[in-house]
């Protein structure tokens, strides 16, 4: 990735991605804090199967054509995929694939005007993988079939891009490490802020120690809103849908449309406001910033449905502080706030830094000698002195094309891609604690980052113990 030089007072040391194996000796713990039994832990068997670089001999020539599928055909997906045939990059859509018939059709037809061919429509993603000529997938799929969906994919050989929110539990991100590594399968995580050029700047800007020690760092994603949801009544499945399937590793429950098109709101699907909004995006860039921080010792997160008290699962509003020893670091989310805007596009492509102030989407960095605003998605960074002096900026566009055309370049050269999926669970794992610290009745837990298991409260562990139904198993081998 090219690196800009920014205003005053930068450094021009080297960025480097940690993919660390160190494995320590087990132990065994077991811990009560009256609300279940902790079982004895042991470190992560994904660890050891951890590669910084795939087999030579495997690629593909630029001359070469590298052929691609979408696996579900939503709005993002199909703005997604679209960027990528856009990209001139040599490369095929051969497929587009979704469970639901009415979605898909603007891909195709938009697809068929950039490559002069329909890209075949499939409801079922394993006909794509069978596929030996399909070289990658891009996965936006609900996000409860991430997991399953990319390891199916590394099993068939298939490289992968695979959207934000990655995983449904911290298990299925280490199974996907595991798949990963097994197959020698490129994973690209959709955090497209890591192929954003200022977020490296921003590292690098506090590396220089210009901003002297980190001590607090608070990330937000806070929505429109209040909004009503009036969940609709169970009914027979439309012919257009294959429901089972759109169920895949959840629970078999009837068809029911609120579920089908608001899944988010549902604990089965998703990972709550915390995923929906998109708040992993500038939670895993901070990270990044940060120069990539292991996992929390603790979490404690607080939150509710404050405003409407329907049947949503997942809550409105939620504020988690993560306990990294030598900082803390605050995630806000919520979809209560009309008066918060995310950038546009005059920020996002332009030249312009976001209106700070009521930025529902900003981090802010705290050091002992300056502070710090960064913006996603192109929203660049500024830091402050007293008296609101800015002393160092950097700016960018938005990094979504610079991602894929990284996804593309590792499908070809066999290198691990910038948004691996080793920081892709780290970041999501936050997440999954954030969510469980809730759900377990705004509880305190205690993280070990060596076994990466909740150490004081069994309930919040089980949780995190997903079942899935017969045939979508997600299984300890891989």
């Amino acid at each position: 990735m090219k690196r800009r030089r920014f205003f005053q007072l930068a450094s021009t040391g080297a960025v480097g991605i940690s993919l660390a194996t160190s494995c320590k000796s087990l132990n065994s713990n077991t811990n009560s804090a009256g609300s279940g039994t902790v079982a004895p832990q042991e470190v992560p068997d994904y660890r050891k199967t951890i590669k910084t670089t795939f087999l030579s001999g495997k690629g593909k020539a630029s001359s070469d054509k590298v052929i691609l599928a979408l696996i579900g055909a939503g709005s993002w997906g199909t703005n997604l995929i679209l960027e990528a045939a856009k990209s001139g990059e040599n490369i095929i859509i051969k497929y587009v694939c979704d469970v639901d018939d009415t979605r898909g059709g603007r891909a195709i037809s938009e697809l068929e005007k950039i490559q002069g061919f329909r890209p075949i429509a499939v409801r079922d993603m394993r006909k794509v993988y069978d596929d030996k000529e399909v070289d990658g997938v891009f996965i936006e799929t609900p996000e409860h079939w991430h997991a399953l969906a990319a390891i199916w994919a590394c099993q068939a050989g298939k490289d992968v891009y695979v959207e934000k929110f990655i995983s449904h539990s911290i298990f299925e991100g280490q199974q996907m490490i595991k798949a990963a590594m097994k197959y020698e399968r490129v994973v690209q995580c959709g955090t497209q802020n890591r192929s954003a050029d200022y977020a490296l700047t921003a590292q690098e800007y506090i590396k220089s120690g210009e901003l002297g020690d980190i001590v607090a760092v608070h990330v937000r994603e806070l929505l429109d809103g209040p909004i009503a949801f009036n969940e609709k009544e169970n009914t027979s499945a439309p012919d257009t849908i294959d429901w089972d399937m759109w169920l895949g590793p959840a629970p078999k429950v009837p068809y029911n449309v609120s579920r089908n098109k608001s899944w988010s709101y549902y604990w089965d699907y998703s990972g709550g406001p915390v995923t929906a909004g998109g708040s992993i995006h500038q939670l895993d860039m901070a990270r990044l910033i940060l120069g990539n921080p292991d996992f929390p010792k603790s979490v404690y997160c607080a939150g509710g449905r404050y405003f409407f008290n329907d049947k949503r699962d997942v809550p409105d509003y939620q504020m988690s502080t993560f306990d990294y020893g030598k900082f803390a670091l605050t995630l806000e989310t919520g979809e209560c706030t009309p008066y918060m805007q995310k950038e546009g596009s005059d920020v996002r492509f332009g030249k312009i830094y976001p209106k700070w102030m009521q930025n529902s989407t900003r981090i802010d960095i705290f050091g002992t000698k300056r502070m710090m605003y960064v913006g996603r998605m192109g929203g660049g960074w500024q830091v402050f002195d007293k008296e609101e002096k800015i002393v160092a900026q950097d700016k960018g566009i938005f990094p979504l094309k610079a991602h894929i055309l990284n996804y593309i370049d590792c499908i070809r050269t066999r290198k691990q891609p910038n948004g691996n999926i080793i920081e892709g669970h780290r970041s999501a794992v936050m997440i999954h604690l954030a969510n469980l610290s809730y759900r377990a009745g705004n509880k305190q837990l205690l993280f070990s980052p060596e076994f990466e298991a909740i150490m004081n409260d069994g309930n919040a562990a089980a949780l995190d113990q997903l079942t899935y139904r017969k045939g979508f198993e997600i299984g300890k081998e891989v």
